[in-house]
């Protein structure tokens, strides 16, 4: 009975990190004819086809990204519970993040997370989006946003209460996504960083 239970929570892991690696915005960069990668940001995520492609284009990347993290936490839900969602969502973030299909070049994760995340506990996934708002609103930094919205998942995690499991998680999957925008804080401090609505990117 162990054993079917490891293996179905390191299938939940399988399955979630193929998903994950179906990066919607290098799909939605084909479509359109270009590696998203080299163009931009070079990040291969939402707002830099937002920048590159326009607003229709990243629509699609968003809703692609949101929905893997749903489907890869309910599949792991299905095949093993709690611990399967909380494999399969992870493994989705990391596909994302490093997809085979792409040569491991992926994006920052913060769409699928929020996805994976949502499932779990709505109300600390909706703390941390708010944030997220607030300081997009305030500076136009969607890396800052998303950088203090990560900080802001554990953190919410405790004031509302929740087990320890949770909040390991929520700690594990911010510090993830703060890592991930390293070069966007230092671009930050040294001005560089592009701001929302700021487009350096210009596709001939």
């Amino acid at each position: 009975m162990i054993i079917v239970k490891v293996l179905s929570i390191i299938l939940a892991g399988i399955i979630g990190y193929l998903l994950g690696s179906a990066n919607s915005s290098m799909i939605v960069g084909k479509i359109y004819g270009i590696d998203i990668r080299e163009h931009g940001s070079g990040n291969a995520g939402t707002t830099n086809v937002l920048r590159v492609l326009g607003k229709k284009a990243a629509l699609f990347v968003l809703i692609g990204d949101f929905a893997k993290g749903v489907a890869a936490y309910w599949l792991g839900f299905a095949l093993a519970g709690n611990v399967g969602a909380m494999a399969g969502g992870t493994a989705a973030i990391l596909g994302h993040n490093w997809p085979v299909y792409f040569k491991f070049r992926g994006g920052r994760g913060v769409l699928t997370s929020l996805a994976v995340v949502l499932m779990m506990d709505w109300k600390v996934a909706l703390t941390a989006l708010g944030v997220f708002v607030i300081i997009v609103a305030a500076t136009r930094y969607v890396s800052l946003g998303s950088m203090i919205a990560a900080a802001f998942l554990p953190i919410s995690a405790i004031v509302y209460n929740r087990g320890i499991e949770l909040i390991l998680f929520t700690f594990v999957i911010g510090l993830l996504i703060i890592v991930m925008h390293r070069q966007n804080f230092i671009r930050i401090t040294k001005g560089t960083e592009s701001k929302l609505g700021k487009s350096k990117a210009v596709l001939k």
